[in-house]
């Protein structure tokens, strides 16, 4: 059962190659915007993966059980987070060293 049907980044681990498609397709018709938006949205998914390992190394002391609405709150939280972190000015970098590289063509695909 899929909770989050429309959720584009916890979905992402079931065809990673759609990024890649979005970006040939745009890397064909080199439109700067689209370009900028399919990195911050690599940018997204990396920080989310981050983010998500990062919460599975602090230990769960047990003292207050999980349901299954916090584990969903929870990873929808990061997702949300990753996102805002992503869309940021510069965000942490990536998506704007990505778009440098793509504009230089020094990336293949």
């Amino acid at each position: 059962m899929n909770i989050l049907p429309n959720n584009n980044i916890i979905n992402v681990g079931k065809d990673p190659s759609a990024i890649k498609q979005r970006a040939e397709n745009l890397k064909a018709n080199s439109e700067d915007k689209e370009l900028m938006d399919v990195c911050k949205e690599f940018e997204s998914i990396f920080t989310y993966m981050m983010l998500k390992e990062m919460k599975k190394s602090i230990p769960d002391d047990g003292f207050i059980e999980k349901s299954q609405g916090t584990r969903v709150f929870e990873e929808m939280y990061l997702e949300e987070l990753s996102k805002e972190m992503s869309n940021g000015d510069n965000g942490i970098g990536i998506a704007k060293m990505l778009y440098e590289q793509f504009k230089k063509g020094n990336i293949e695909l």
